[in-house]
């Protein structure tokens, strides 16, 4: 399989990979939502974790921007194109994956009053939109950056440089999603121990706690959306680093020859990524 063939199955997986993240989100959503209560508890956690995220979001634009002028005028435009991407990207990822999160954990309570199985099927499938969510936008990433660049580098020996940007993006915010969230759910869980303890009558876990509520949004912003961006960096991270090897083995001058070898991660993690949906 050629190389460009090699990048065209990626996009076309990755592609069919985010259509069924959307498709299991759908049905996740039209699971019931429990009592009235239920709602409320979830709502508050919902639009706290979504609240923080905006936040966290709006600084880490900035940081991006800065980053990106300093590579377009350090390195080149390529890169800093790229970097933007994979900055994007990865913010993506954890932000569909912790909205899915906090839909998807009422339901599964609902669910477990009548059915552990019933509560296992939505659980299991809202963690599947956060593992399709980020390996379809890493690889639908990583294949359109290939060929792009390919095409429009003379000779095609530059090509890998953008991707190194691309991984550096996804690396720039996964240190801050997971770090900052990270933060967030200590000084929670902390805040919640400590009113559990000298308020009378309220034990630790109760929704009357305030710092309950903000513990429950830190394990979401830190374990779901910080998660998710950190899986994304590691994922494109490894795939962009097994591409650079196949280079590197054949050397600039026997670029040809080490096209079939710089391609073949794309088509391993899209063979993989089939094999998941399929299974």
């Amino acid at each position: 399989m050629t190389s460009e063939k090699g990048a065209l199955l990626g996009a076309g997986i990755s592609i069919i990979s985010l259509i069924y993240a959307f498709y299991l989100t759908g049905w996740i959503k039209k699971q019931s939502p429990g009592t009235e209560r239920m709602q409320e508890l979830a709502g508050f956690v919902q639009q706290g974790a979504m609240a923080f995220l905006k936040t966290e979001y709006k600084i880490l634009s900035v940081f991006a921007l800065i980053v990106a002028g300093a590579l377009y005028f350090g390195v080149d435009s390529g890169t800093a194109i790229s970097y933007l991407a994979g900055a994007l990207a990865s913010g993506l990822a954890g932000w569909i994956g912790m909205r899915t999160a906090t839909v998807s954990a009422v339901r599964t309570t609902e669910a477990a009053k009548t059915s552990l199985t019933g509560a296992l099927r939505v659980a299991f499938r809202s963690g599947a939109v956060m593992g399709l969510t980020v390996v379809g936008l890493g690889l639908l990433g990583v294949s359109i950056l290939f060929t792009y660049w390919y095409g429009n580098t003379p000779t095609g020996e530059n090509f890998i440089k953008p991707l190194f940007g691309f991984s550096f993006g996804a690396s720039s915010i996964a240190l801050f999603a997971r770090v900052g969230g990270g933060i967030f759910t200590k000084a929670a869980d902390v805040g919640a121990d400590l009113v559990g303890k000298v308020e009378a009558g309220i034990p630790e876990d109760d929704p009357r706690n305030p710092a309950t509520i903000a513990d429950n949004v830190g394990d979401n912003v830190g374990d779901v959306a910080g998660m998710g961006a950190d899986l994304f960096e590691s994922y494109v991270g490894s795939m962009i680093a097994c591409m650079a090897l196949g280079l590197a083995a054949f050397g600039v001058a026997n670029i040809d020859a080490a096209m079939p070898w710089v391609a073949l991660p794309i088509i391993l993690c899209a063979l993989g990524t089939l094999s998941s949906i399929i299974g």
